[in-house]
């Protein structure tokens, strides 16, 4: 069976424009994009923090650096699909975990990965993600089924890009794209 996805804006801000993708399930219809999974699943007491955290990281990104290469976290030396947050704990802005044992929060690395193409500095597509529980994306049960899915949509993208069918706008700061664009695979 074919499966189909529509592009969709979730957000323009001063420096970066956000898209995702909705994907049909078996009956043909979805009424969310990976993105509002991705923030429905991880909007609970125990990932708020980590959520939260990666979506200051979307705002600040949009708002006031632009999306930076080195802002993305590659997870694999093949792919263009990439990952927030960044890597490095101290980067502004830092995500604190509260420690039971000392009482304190403590500044960790955040594990919850969000998975993204990002096609420019000027626009990024945001998919799914979860909780890497293992070096690599590919060994870790959580992450895998949507690294890879999100590999497959940005080699969809890339292509669309190719075809014509995704071109950037006058000034190469967004997209333009038929609204009743669909990818299929």
């Amino acid at each position: 069976m074919n499966k189909f996805a529509t592009l969709n804006k979730v957000e323009a801000y001063n420096k970066v424009v956000y898209y995702t993708l909705t994907i049909e399930n078996e009956d043909g219809v979805n009424d969310k994009s990976l993105f509002e999974m991705f923030i429905d699943k991880h909007n609970n007491e125990d990932n708020y923090e980590k959520l939260h955290h990666i979506m200051t990281w979307l705002k600040k990104i949009g708002n006031d650096i632009g999306a930076k290469e080195f802002y993305f976290r590659p997870e694999a030396e093949t792919a263009d699909t990439s990952a927030l947050p960044p890597q490095g704990v101290d980067r502004e802005p830092t995500y604190f975990e509260f420690n039971n044992e000392t009482g304190k929060n403590e500044n960790k690395p955040n594990n919850l990965r969000l998975y993204c193409f990002r096609a420019s500095e000027t626009v990024v597509f945001l998919f799914n993600g979860d909780i890497k529980t293992a070096n690599k994306a590919q060994d870790c049960d959580n992450v895998r089924p949507h690294f890879k899915l999100a590999n497959k949509l940005t080699k969809l993208l890339e292509e669309k890009f190719q075809e014509k069918e995704i071109v950037w706008n006058e000034d190469e700061t967004d997209i333009e794209f038929k609204e009743d664009m669909e990818l299929n695979w």
